[in-house]
Order: structure tokens, then sequence, then C-alpha cells
């Protein structure tokens, strides 16, 4: 998902928009050969992801920079914990800093968040997945760490797969009419979804074959009724009021996947950070 070239242009950018005109404060307090060791140590309990980004900010300042990690992506980290060393000239350790753990802090909160979630299903089949409320520009990474946290994924953007929305149907002119509409342009590798309100409209959904019904926010009660009407014939997804109180009670209804944007979208930071020797 995250390839070593993306990583490296989205770094670069991000140290561009750091020190367009360089580091006035670290230029001008060290020197060339001045070498700095610090760890990156943790504050608190969760779940670690990012470590490539992280090594690859200091990589684009300084090939000179030496990180040793203890730690890899998905790991559960323990408040305390040192998860690297690092080495290099002091120059480009305190001028990355910053843009570095703005990463993995970032990335690592929204693992601990999902790992949150998917162990409140606790044993039921239902999987947490993500949405597209992300921030714009850094959704490869959000969803990188929504599956280190041991979460899974929902489309990767508007042309991954077709997804039927209320607007969608009032233009259409109704449920069906869209559904047809798209069953006549789309490729065939290509899924459709339905975001439905009522069980009539799941009903609807059936009669015109679509792959995944979205039950929105829907009581228990009918989503369990929902759950038995599609007897399998659909993926069934779960979304709206979803938190950390109720998640275990929607996933006991039977359905396949539960949706969530808080999992990205009301994920705190991970407090992480690096200590000097």
């Amino acid at each position: 998902m995250l390839t070593r070239f993306y990583i490296e242009e989205h770094v670069k950018n991000a140290l561009q928009e750091d020190m367009t005109f360089g580091d006035i404060t670290t230029d001008y307090l060290t020197n060339e050969d001045d070498i700095f060791e610090c760890e990156l140590n943790t504050r608190t309990d969760g779940i670690f992801c990012g470590r490539e980004v992280f090594e690859t900010v200091f990589r684009v300042l300084s090939d000179k920079v030496k990180i040793k990690f203890y730690v890899k992506d998905g790991d559960e980290i323990k408040k305390g914990q040192t998860l690297a060393d690092i080495a290099g000239p002091a120059k480009y350790v305190l001028t990355g800093e910053r843009t570095a753990l703005n990463y993995i802090q970032r990335m690592s909160g929204i693992a601990t968040e999902t790992n949150k979630y998917k162990k409140a299903i606790g044993g039921y089949k239902a999987k947490i997945v993500d949405t597209r409320k992300n921030t714009p520009g850094f959704r490869a990474f959000e969803k990188y760490s929504v599956k280190a946290g041991g979460g899974s994924l929902h489309r990767f953007n508007l042309s991954d797969c077709a997804m039927i929305k209320d607007n969608h149907i009032k233009y259409a002119g109704s449920l069906t009419a869209a559904v047809n509409k798209l069953k006549d342009n789309i490729s065939h590798a290509h899924k459709i979804e339905v975001e439905c309100d009522t069980l009539e409209q799941v009903e609807e959904c059936l009669k015109c074959g679509v792959d995944i019904i979205m039950l929105d926010n829907m009581t228990q009660d009918e989503m369990q009724r929902a759950v038995k009407l599609i007897d399998a014939r659909a993926v069934v997804e779960a979304s709206g009021n979803v938190n950390l109180s109720t998640i275990k009670d929607i996933a006991a209804t039977g359905v396949d996947i539960i949706s969530s944007s808080a999992i990205v979208a009301k994920a705190p930071v991970l407090d992480l950070g690096l200590d000097a020797k």
C-alpha cells in the first residue's frame, strides 16, 4: 500500500513545507560534524505504526542518520518503552524531528484506535473497516494505519466501487433506476453497494442484485431483520452510530462489515517523543 517512492515524495513535500528557507534555529546552533544521539520513546500504551515513514524523513535529509528500531508496525507498545535509537549529524536529526513525529504520532493513533474497535467486536465475525472521511493528501497513510491496527479497508476512492447514496437515488429517480444505469455502464470488475435507510430499500436491492447492502443508521432490531432477509445474498454492511459502546451489539446482529469514520477521524495522536540520551 505504501511504496517507497510514494512515501519519499510525500515526505519531501512535508519537509519542504516545514523548512522552505532552512531551519534557522538548528542551522545556526549546530556545526556540520556535531553528532546527536536520542531515543524514540512512547509516553502511553498503544499500537505502533509508521516505521518506514519515520526512517524516510531522516534518510531524505541525510544518509548519515542511523536508526535502530526495536519494534515493527502493528506491535503493541507500552508507556515508557524505547522504540528506537537515533544517532547522526545534529543538524539533520533536530531538523527532521517534528516532521518524523507528526507522521508516526498520527499513524500510531489511528492504529491504536482501530485496534480498540476490533477488540470490542469480540468473537463475532464482523470486520471493522474505515470510510472515505480521510485527511486530504494523507489517505494512503491513514488506510495503512487501519490495517496495522488490525482493521480492514473500505473502498480506496470513488473509482474503486460504485456506492449509491440517498442523493444518487433522488437524482436517478429511484434506487432501481440508479442500479440499472450503473450496471449498464461500469466494468464487470466493479461491485455495486447501496446505502439503505429502510427494509423496503433492502428488498429493492435484493431484486436488483446488488453486491453490498449498507444498513445506514438502523436499529438493532432492523439490522437483525435485514440480515435474515438478505440471507447471504449480498455482503451486509452496518454504518452509523458506531462507537466503542455500540459496536459489539451491532456485530451481534450478524452483519459482515461495520464501517466507522471514528477510527480515523476521531483517533487521537499517540504521545511519542524524541529524547536526548
